[in-house]
């Protein structure tokens, strides 16, 4: 019987120590879950609503405009951002009159509600990301702290898993587009 439950335990023990172990790579390594925190992203995203940040696709292509992303806040913070990426490295951002324009042809944002306040001209650099919030008006973004550098970038969102109902399409999933200009 001492053999029995002394074989149990160790086969339960080396179970959890494999489980575990299979976590913690998939955790650093493939996907990580984040928590919305804020209106910045608005309508997209809302407050408290769970999400899966990819972290593969970025060590084989590079961030595209449109993808959604999530990075390190600039100094001074302890927390994570999650922002749409609207400006690529050595492009010239500017907002005009409520509108984003890349390299003086304006971007077609379907997925927003409000227009960009304020009136600004930025080039970004070699490996620069113009990062916005959804909700303009309610976002602090690289407007406010300036473009983030693709070192920053934890990863790419790509599914929300709650609430399960939220303005899913006809298949049921969640669609985080891409913009188009």
């Amino acid at each position: 019987m001492k053999e029995g439950l002394a074989s149990t335990i160790k086969e339960v023990a080396q179970t959890l120590l494999v489980s575990f172990g299979i976590f913690l790579i998939v955790y650093i390594f493939l996907i990580q879950p984040h928590r919305v925190k804020g209106e910045s992203m608005f309508p997209t995203f809302v407050d408290g609503e769970l999400l899966l940040t990819e972290k593969v696709s970025y060590r084989f292509s590079q961030p595209q405009r449109g993808d959604v992303v999530v990075f390190e806040a600039p100094v001074g913070h302890n927390i994570d951002f999650i922002k749409r990426i609207i400006g690529l490295p050595g492009e010239q951002i500017s907002v005009q009159d409520g509108s984003i324009f890349i390299n003086g042809k304006k971007l077609d944002e379907p997925y927003l509600n409000v227009e960009s306040p304020g009136d600004m001209q930025k080039t970004l650099g070699k490996n620069e990301y113009f990062v916005m919030g959804d909700n303009r008006p309610s976002s602090s973004d690289s407007r406010v702290f300036g473009p983030i550098t693709e070192d920053k970038i934890q990863g790419r969102v790509f599914f929300v898993y709650w609430p399960i109902f939220r303005g899913k399409s006809s298949d049921g999933m969640r669609v985080i587009s891409r913009v188009h200009y």
